[in-house]
């Protein structure tokens, strides 16, 4: 899931911090809970949603075949009754009995189906519609050539009330793990018959639904009374307040105004413990900062270019910025994916080697077998509404120009807000390194590679495409021995090192503070709250 931007407004501080549920959506188990957020970049269309802020609320407002344990990560059924398959391609999947969406809808097969056929088709025009590319049928209603000539996959085909089949374009073992992601969410028929309706207000079958959203302003969620599942949310709602800046949130945590900020500011690392105490929460997720580059710009595009981008990432000193900036919240990245996934899972320590350790003679010979920086100058683009974000940034280019020695080698090119950095990245527009936080959807190496570098994928945003690693890939997700798989899979980033495809900088681990209102507050191994078991006082 691209980029986290765990920000929110002061234009909201006066709203209190102890309404209680209701509301009309249905659920007053107890006391709301206010938490920091950003306003989403799209409206929350399960596929059309693949950043941090809207995947929050999708994650509280729906549940779908499979979801990942909020300790483990592990995908457990969830809506599936059983996921069947004989040959790893074609599967047979049977939806739960009982399931209902939280306006009285009964969830279905067709539920599913008709969603996903939604999300691949391309005139819908769905940023997660790749990761349909699996199922037979995707060249048909989302071509490369633009014209579409099926509006329903081939792959897809509904056995009964209760049971479907997918049949996928090759072998993919493990597909039913990738189900828990938001993109394969189901929809109720509300939201083809009236779409407006539906986008205004969404509705789904997770523990919360939607009471009101005012964009700039603040996101209200209810607990759903008629909610079937066996993780019904303990407290009464959450009220998710925008924020233009972390360290407002902060203040406002600390001054009693606000329940929990859900990533603590790195200019407040250095005393969140004395301030917090046990109420501060650390641990590891599944989220790498890298920085992209603009591989539609031939500047950045051109013969050795590889040896300019291994270049600015030996001059960059990680262990330094990590130390300084993020008091070790930050690990240096040795590698492209992320610790969580563990030497089994594909987490290969040392990947990187050399090119990721600090070496300015080396720097300057890389960048000049490299061609030189593009026009004298490498810009540094980031959205700025999270200071973290901007302190970072010029670190790395201090950074960079101390090991040049030229203090004009890179500058930061800020943007106002996450929704227009996002807009001015998947409109091409970036004149340079672009920060690429990535969350992972699920805990699979696949999902730390092929999205990101597999040509034309959903989250290649840089758009690089190498021939060697999309084989590498296909080849792992068919294999159905699954340390084989990983091993393929680790070659595939075996390419992505080679080439520098994108230079990693640290893993991060999530963090959280929040007020002596609540109590069994936890971060999943995506570092997102597990809102439904937070218990307010």
């Amino acid at each position: 899931m691209r980029g986290a931007t765990w920000v929110a407004g002061a234009a909201v501080v006066a709203l209190t911090a102890t309404a209680c549920g209701g509301g009309g959506s249905g659920g007053d188990t107890g006391a709301v809970l206010s938490a920091s957020w950003g306003d989403p970049q799209n409206p929350l269309e399960p596929a059309n949603t693949n950043e941090v802020q809207g995947g929050k609320v999708l994650d509280m407002i729906f549940r779908g075949l499979k979801r990942y344990d909020p300790k483990t990560g592990e995908a457990k059924d969830m809506l599936a009754e059983k996921i069947e398959t004989t040959d790893s391609q074609t599967y047979t999947i049977t939806v739960k009995d009982g399931w209902t969406f939280s306006n009285g809808e009964k969830v279905t097969a067709r539920s599913f189906v008709d969603a996903w056929n939604y999300g691949a088709s391309l005139k819908n025009n769905q940023r997660n519609a790749y990761f349909f590319g699996y199922i037979e049928g995707y060249d048909k209603t989302h071509p490369a050539s633009g014209q579409q000539s099926a509006d329903t996959l081939s792959g897809l085909k509904v056995t009964g009330e209760r049971t479907f089949t997918v049949k996928l374009g090759q072998k993919f073992s493990s597909f039913p793990d990738t189900l828990g992601y938001a993109a394969f969410a189901p929809l109720p028929r509300s939201f083809f018959d009236d779409h407006a309706a539906w986008v205004d207000k969404p509705v789904g079958n997770g523990p919360y639904a939607i009471d009101s959203y005012r964009k700039g302003s603040q996101m209200s969620l209810r607990t759903w009374d008629g909610y079937p599942g066996d993780d019904k949310a303990v407290n009464g709602g959450v009220d998710l307040r925008v924020y233009t800046d972390n360290n407002t949130a902060y203040t406002d945590l600390m001054a009693g105004n606000l329940d929990l900020v859900d990533d603590v500011p790195a200019a407040q690392l250095k005393n969140v413990k004395s301030d917090l105490g046990d109420r501060y929460l650390n641990t590891p997720a599944g989220i790498i900062q890298t920085l992209a580059f603009p591989y539609y710009d031939s500047a950045w595009n051109k013969p050795n270019s590889d040896k300019l981008r291994q270049g600015l990432s030996r001059a960059i000193d990680r262990d330094q910025i990590t130390k300084t900036i993020f008091h070790r919240t930050r690990t240096p990245a040795t590698d492209w994916t992320s610790p969580v996934l563990g030497a089994d899972g594909g987490y290969k320590e040392g990947l990187c080697g050399d090119a990721c350790t600090y070496d300015a003679a080396a720097a300057k010979k890389l960048i000049e077998q490299g061609g030189g920086l593009p026009g004298g100058q490498v810009k540094i683009t980031y959205n700025a509404d999270t200071g973290s974000h901007k302190q970072w940034v010029d670190a790395v280019c201090n950074s960079i120009n101390n090991a040049l020695g030229n203090d004009r080698a890179c500058v930061a090119n800020p943007v106002g807000t996450f929704a227009d950095f996002r807009n001015q990245i998947t409109g091409r527009k970036m004149p340079g390194p672009f920060r690429a936080g990535w969350q992972m959807d699920y805990p699979l190496i696949q999902n730390f590679l092929q999205p990101l570098y597999y040509t034309d994928a959903s989250s290649n945003d840089g758009k690089w495409s190498n021939k060697q690693f999309d084989s590498l890939v296909d080849q792992a997700n068919a294999e159905t021995d699954t340390a084989k798989a990983v091993g393929l899979f680790q070659q595939a980033e075996g390419v992505v090192r080679d080439n520098m495809a994108a230079i990693p900088l640290w893993y991060q681990n999530g963090s959280a503070g929040y007020s002596e209102r609540l109590s069994d507050v936890e971060l999943n191994p995506f570092s997102v709250p597990v809102y439904n078991e937070i218990k307010v006082s």
